[in-house]
C-alpha cells in the first residue's frame, strides 16, 4: 500500500513509533497528485514546498516529543474556507481574487494540531450545485469514473479523498455539500451539529466537517476541530465526553432506527440505492436495533419555499456585482436567479419559514427514533459536466430531499458508504442523529464499515 493511501490513525501511530516520517509521507501524497491531477482537476492553490516545509517542521515535533494530536498528517482545505494568503473565488470567475487576511477557525485549528495543509480543494459556482462545474476552476471528475462527477458543492474535497490526496479534507455543506459528494465518491462525510466546528462566517444552514476514508479518521478531526472561536457567534464548547464513540456502545439492543427510503418528493429513489440502503437496515436489525420504516419527513412546500429563499438571497449576491464580473457568472446560476425579481415579499418571507418548518418536522421524528437511516441520494453520480443531475436551472434541488433538512434543523448528520451500482458506483447511506450527537452517527457508519464490509480498493489511476 502506498503511503498515501494510510489513514491518519495509522499514519499517527508509526510516527510515534518513528517507522515513518511527515516527510516521507507527503512526498508519496504529491507523487499521487502529479499522477491524478490531471485527470481529476481537484486541487485549487496546490503549494508543495510549503507542505514540504511543513513536513520537516512536523518531524522535527515528532522528534522533540512536541507531536500535535493531527501531527504530520497531510490534508485538504476547501477554496471556501480561508486560509492566510490565498485569494477565496467561490468557484466562480466572478469573483476579485483578494488574499485573505488570515486562517478561517477551522483551517487554524488543523494547523494548529500539526496537519500539513499542502492544497485547498475546488468547488462549482458559489457553492450552489452538487457538481464541480465552475466558471473558474476546470471541471472536477470522479475518481472512480471520470465521465460522473464527484458530487458537490465540495467536489475537489470527495475526489482528493477518493483518490487517496492523503487522509483528511475539509469541506462544507449548506444542504447536502460535504454528504453528497461523499456518497458519490465512497467516503465518510459528516456534517457536524451546527457550532460544533466554527464555521467563521456562519450563516443558516452552513457546516464544516471532514470527508474521509473511514469513520475513525472523521471521529479524529470533528474531535480536533471542534470548539469555541469568537469569530463565529454560533459556536460551543466541545460536548460532553460521555457520548457513544464505539460501535458496540452505539449500536445497542433496542436501538430505535427510523428508516426512511422513499423522500416523498424530488428525483425516484433507485433500485440499487434502495437496496444498498435496506442492507443496512438488515444488519443493524440483526445487531438488535428496532427498525421501522417512516413516511417522508418534509413536503413540496418546503423544499420550493427553501429554493425561493435562497434564489433571492444568491439573486442579491449577484445583482450587487458590477456589470462586467455579473457576466461571468455561470450562465446556470444567472437562470436559476433569474425568476428572483417576480417574488414577492410575501414569497421570500415564507420561503425562509420553510427553514424553520423543515426543522420542526426532523425534530420530531427524533422524539420517537435514536437515528435516521435513509440514502443520502437518490441516485449514484451524474455525468460531470451537467451542473444538476436534472439539467434543469427551475429544478436545483431534486436531489438534495434526503440531506437538506438536517441543515435547516442542525443535526448532525453522516454518510457510510453500504454498496455499489452495476457500474460500479459508490451508494451512500446516511445516518442522522439527535443533536451533539455526532459521535454516535460515526461510531454506526464505524459499524456498518464492519457489518457490510464492501469497501472495493481505492481507485489506482485514472477511472478504475
Amino acid at each position: 500500500m502506498s503511503l498515501a493511501d494510510l489513514t491518519a490513525t495509522e499514519l499517527l501511530e508509526n510516527y510515534r513509533k518513528r517507522s515513518l516520517s511527515p516527510v516521507e509521507v507527503i512526498e508519496d501524497v504529491l507523487q499521487r497528485v502529479e499522477q491524478l491531477e490531471p485527470h481529476l482537476c481537484a486541487t485549487y492553490a496546490l503549494d508543495p514546498d510549503a507542505a514540504r516545509a511543513a513536513a520537516r517542521d512536523s518531524e522535527a515535533r515528532w522528534l522533540a516529543g512536541t507531536a500535535g494530536a493531527l501531527d504530520g498528517v497531510p490534508a485538504t482545505v476547501k477554496e471556501n474556507i480561508a486560509t492566510r494568503g490565498t485569494p477565496v473565488p467561490q468557484g466562480t470567475a466572478a469573483t476579485e481574487l483578494v488574499p485573505a487576511l488570515e486562517d478561517a477557525p477551522a483551517a487554524a485549528r488543523l494547523r494548529a494540531a500539526g496537519a500539513v495543509i499542502f492544497s485547498k480543494t475546488t468547488m462549482p459556482e458559489y457553492g450552489m450545485l452538487s457538481s464541480g462545474v465552475s466558471t473558474f476552476h476546470h471541471l472536477t471528475r470522479n475518481p472512480w469514473d471520470l465521465s460522473k462527477t464527484p458530487g458537490g458543492s465540495s467536489a475537489g474535497a470527495g475526489a482528493a479523498a477518493a483518490a487517496g490526496y492523503g487522509p483528511i479534507h475539509l469541506g462544507t455543506d449548506i444542504g447536502g455539500s460535504i454528504r453528497l459528494p461523499a456518497g458519490w465518491c465512497g467516503l465518510v462525510g459528516l456534517k457536524p451539529t451546527h457550532g460544533r466546528i466554527a464555521v467563521g462566517n456562519p450563516y443558516p444552514g452552513r457546516a464544516i466537517g471532514p470527508m474521509t476514508r473511514s469513520a475513525a479518521d472523521a471521529a479524529l478531526t470533528l474531535t480536533v476541530l471542534s470548539g469555541y472561536d469568537p469569530r463565529d457567534h454560533t459556536s460551543y464548547p466541545p460536548p460532553p465526553a460521555n457520548i457513544p464513540r464505539t460501535p458496540e456502545s452505539a449500536l445497542r439492543p433496542g436501538l430505535r432506527v427510523a428508516l426512511l427510503l422513499d423522500a416523498g418528493l424530488g428525483l425516484p429513489v433507485g433500485p440499487e440505492v434502495t437496496a444498498a440502503v435496506t442492507a443496512l437496515a438488515a444488519a443493524f436489525e440483526k445487531a438488535g436495533a428496532v427498525v421501522e420504516p417512516i413516511p417522508p419527513i418534509i413536503n413540496r412546500a418546503m423544499l420550493d419555499g427553501l429554493d425561493r429563499f435562497w434564489r433571492i438571497r444568491s439573486a442579491a449576491d449577484i445583482a450587487a456585482l458590477p456589470e462586467e464580473r455579473r457576466a461571468k457568472v455561470l450562465p446556470q446560476i444567472r437562470d436559476w436567479v433569474s425568476t428572483a425579481a417576480e417574488l414577492t415579499g410575501f414569497d421570500v418571507f415564507h420561503g425562509y419559514s420553510q427553514m424553520g418548518a423543515m426543522a420542526a418536522a426532523v425534530t420530531a421524528v427524533f422524539t420517537r427514533y435514536d437515528v435516521i437511516l435513509s440514502p443520502v441520494a437518490p441516485i449514484t453520480a451524474f455525468p460531470a459536466e451537467l451542473a444538476y443531475p436534472t439539467d434543469d436551472p427551475a429544478k436545483p434541488f431534486e436531489h438534495i430531499a434526503f440531506t437538506v433538512p438536517y441543515n435547516m434543523s442542525a443535526h448532525p448528520a453522516t454518510t457510510v458508504n453500504v454498496g455499489w451500482s452495476a457500474t460500479g458506483l459508490p451508494i451512500g447511506a446516511q445516518l442522522a442523529v439527535p443533536h451533539h450527537q455526532d459521535l454516535t452517527a460515526l461510531a454506526l457508519a464505524e459499524y456498518a464499515e464492519s457489518a457490510l464490509a464492501v469497501q472495493r480498493p481505492w481507485p489506482a489511476g485514472p477511472g478504475q
